[in-house]
């Protein structure tokens, strides 16, 4: 039986340096194809090299690193961008144990293993670009279109900033066929682990969104003069919008649907004037189509319930929309197994409530994710941190689940 001996203190020591490139505070900022991004991804090129895999850069700026040969092997990776400011292990922890997992499987007689850090998944200029170009969920016409959200005036697009590429190492391409499944690990960023004092989370699905942009519009009027019971006031519809959508979701969702009411803007905005509308967001996210089906349909018809009730009008437009994604069942039980050998009644299965580049390469190759704990459940955020005991056990019970994958690929 294959071995896979991993260094747990090797990958600790590349992460601490990691966190040094585009170091913010406790935070990071390395958004994709900034100076700081194009640093760490040439720094895992010479990582990469240095172990002995052959490097290949692609038009993306993926950057992956392959055993040599060309038998199929496993792909183990995530991200190394960051959001404008965020913590020092969303992402490229992943990245770092594809990684020690790539080196340890040459060093030793483990299973090939392949490592990848894709490019954009945190949205400078879309969502999850790298890997959704990459699996074929977008063209790269579509992604060249994409314009970078954090510039105020005058922002470039993806087809400018991946000019970049180019800077990190050799350029090319890599087929998925060139792999038999992909493993993404990452830190939960949420609570659920670290409340319950779990170790280890497996992934059974990552969870689906569905998403509107609600309007609802009255009439803007003198705030001293007008009646209470002559107004048409867009905002207080959606205080009581929100009360009604509250109750009704209780109902319909589990311990583990969420939803949120987000972005609220009241026009126009003035102390001393009734408002005249306001818009705002609604989203939800499940493992389960079905649910978030039903979930939709309800705050769509409560918000016209409130709008006729209110006088208001109502402009309802559908907007980001995602399927969940299970995880693949042979590598979620290798998973599982080997997290029982290594941590024995501190693991669990649960889903995924972020997306993740495994959403997009499910599409195309089998797939798991497993998952640290976050302290406090805090990511996104330059309070993010993860203790390193518990970063190594991860890894090592993925280096065995792997092995035990090998077995079932």
């Amino acid at each position: 039986m294959p071995r896979l001996t991993v260094n747990p203190d090797r990958m600790l020591a590349e992460l601490d340096h990691l966190r040094t490139i585009g170091v913010q505070g406790t935070g990071v900022a390395r958004r994709a194809f900034s100076d700081a991004d194009v640093e760490a991804r040439r720094w895992l090129v010479e990582q990469m090299q240095s172990a002995g895999l052959e490097v290949v850069v692609d038009s993306c700026g993926n950057v992956f690193g392959l055993p040599p040969g060309d038998e199929p092997c496993l792909l183990v990776g995530s991200h190394s961008d960051t959001q404008p400011l965020g913590g020092w292990l969303d992402g490229i922890w992943g990245v770092a144990c594809g990684l020690e997992l790539a080196r340890a499987a040459l060093e030793g007689d483990g299973p090939r293993v392949a490592v990848v850090s894709f490019q954009d998944e945190e949205g400078r200029f879309g969502r999850l670009t790298g890997s959704s170009v990459w699996s074929g969920e977008m063209s790269m016409a579509e992604a060249d279109a994409c314009e970078d959200q954090d510039a105020h005036t005058d922002p470039i697009r993806f087809a400018q900033a991946r000019q970049r590429a180019s800077e990190i190492g050799p350029l090319g391409a890599v087929s998925p066929d060139r792999f038999v499944a992909y493993i993404e690990p990452h830190i939960e960023q949420g609570p659920v682990l670290d409340r319950t004092q779990g170790a280890v989370g497996v992934v059974e699905a990552i969870v689906g969104v569905r998403q509107w942009t609600l309007r609802f519009e009255g009439e803007a009027n003198h705030a001293g003069t007008t009646p209470m019971p002559m107004r048409r006031d867009a905002l207080q519809g959606y205080v009581a919008y929100a009360v009604a959508l509250n109750d009704a979701f209780a109902s319909l969702a589990d311990e583990r649907t969420v939803w949120t009411l987000g972005r609220v803007v009241a026009e126009p905005n003035a102390a001393s004037i009734v408002p005249g509308a306001v818009t705002f967001t609604v989203q939800m996210r499940d493992a389960d189509a079905g649910l978030l089906d039903r979930m939709a349909k309800t705050a769509t018809t409560i918000a016209e319930q409130v709008a006729d009730a209110r006088g208001l009008k109502l402009i309802a437009t559908p907007g980001f929309s995602v399927a969940p994604v299970p995880m693949d069942l042979r590598l979620r039980h290798a998973l599982e197994q080997a997290a029982e050998s290594r941590v024995p009644g501190r693991w669990q299965v649960m889903p995924s409530g972020a997306l993740h580049d495994a959403s997009n390469v499910a599409r195309i190759l089998p797939t798991a994710m497993i998952f640290a704990p976050s302290i406090g459940g805090i990511s996104h955020n330059p309070a993010e941190d993860t203790r390193r005991e518990d970063l190594a056990l991860a890894l090592e019970t993925l280096g065995e689940g792997i092995v035990r994958m090998s077995n079932a690929l």
